[in-house]
């Protein structure tokens, strides 16, 4: 018996490699070369312009966002999901994205579709500035059921020694400015599953809330990096502090960046709730409250900055590219009270 007969294919592992290494060359920056085929990839920090660096270091996957790319048959862009996942929380702390690796597993290799996931992969690289340093490529028959893959990142950036985020004086009067996201990004997809199957739709139908797309494809939309917007407002000494709007939405991630003293309170009104949000209320029946504790609902990232320095944050953050709300203020925490409220979400149903 041959490998191949108990269901690994080592060619087609190795057709993935070839396939993947001009992608992974088209992410190289300083300090690292950004090529596959080692053990082991190595990393220049004083190459990289450090001097004396922290390095922080951050995993996570895609969550069943997997499940529509997989029905929808479209994979080029989950890999984008993939790396905004863990360079996005990298920034979070005040640290440059420095390399990524990825981890993708299957039942049965199919190197077209492996192809597109990894060009994604280094796409989202590209957005963030880090080099595709390695990864591993998993062939499992009997794991996966036909068709299944399941993705793992994972990232390490660096800051220099006392400029970590968040600062110890997050205060009374700070401003929270709001950075639009790119749609639903990657949490909460099993409640997005549920609400298409609830209402009895096909990924290839017509998209609700997105004329001209399917519903797949819409919902698909790969989540927003905020890296090079974020460091630039950073290193312009204007960022307190940064929450990455994920799994729990907007009312437990901001609490995460924030001293037991104070309360975030966000202005629901501040900004449009889009399309796929207002459809996803309405179709699952979902109550504002359990809106803003799933979703992103248009917020991806949040950034704390003092207020005599919002109006040169927002400056910096909207020439980096973003769409920039000023969705709150920090206050004084009363009793127990939540760390974060959302507040006037009328429009949100």
């Amino acid at each position: 018996m041959t490998y191949r007969d108990a269901g690994v294919d080592i060619d087609a592992g190795e057709a993935l490699v070839e396939a993947i290494k001009p992608l992974a060359k088209s992410t190289a920056r300083s300090g690292g070369a950004a090529g596959l085929g080692g053990f082991g990839a190595l990393f220049d920090l004083k190459a990289a312009g450090f001097t004396d660096p922290i390095l922080v270091s951050s995993t996570d996957g895609v969550g069943t966002k997997l499940k529509v790319a997989i029905e929808a048959n479209k994979h080029d862009t989950v890999g984008i999901d993939l790396v905004a996942m863990c360079v996005n929380d990298l920034v979070v702390q005040g640290a440059e994205p420095l390399f990524f690796l990825d981890y993708y597993a299957t039942g049965k290799l199919d190197v077209t579709a492996g192809t597109a996931i990894v060009a994604g992969i280094a796409e989202g690289c590209r957005q963030a500035g880090c080099a595709l340093v390695g990864g591993e490529t998993a062939e499992m028959p009997g794991m996966y059921a036909k068709g299944d893959y399941d993705l793992a990142g994972f990232s390490v950036g660096a800051a220099e020694r006392g400029q970590l985020l968040p600062v110890e004086d997050v205060a009374e009067g700070d401003v929270l400015l709001g950075l639009a996201s790119s749609g639903v990004h990657s949490n909460g997809y099993s409640l997005v599953r549920r609400i298409v199957e609830k209402g009895g739709l096909s990924y290839d139908a017509a998209a609700p809330f997105a004329p001209g797309a399917k519903l797949g494809e819409a919902l698909l939309e790969p989540t927003r990096i905020y890296v090079k917007s974020c460091l630039a407002a950073i290193r312009a000494g204007t960022v307190k502090a940064l929450a990455h709007i994920t799994g729990g939405g907007l009312i437990e991630n901001v609490p995460r960046v924030l001293p037991e003293g104070v309360v975030a309170e966000i202005d629901g009104s501040a900004w449009t709730l889009a399309p796929v949000f207002k459809w996803l209320a309405k179709e699952g029946g979902v109550v504002p409250h359990e809106m803003a504790r799933t979703f992103n609902c248009g917020i991806g990232m949040v950034v704390i900055c003092a207020a005599d320095k919002a109006d040169e944050a927002e400056r910096i953050l909207t020439a980096g590219g973003e769409t920039v709300y000023r969705i709150g203020r920090i206050r004084q925490r009363v009793g127990d009270e939540a760390q974060s409220q959302v507040l006037n979400q009328d429009g949100w149903a």
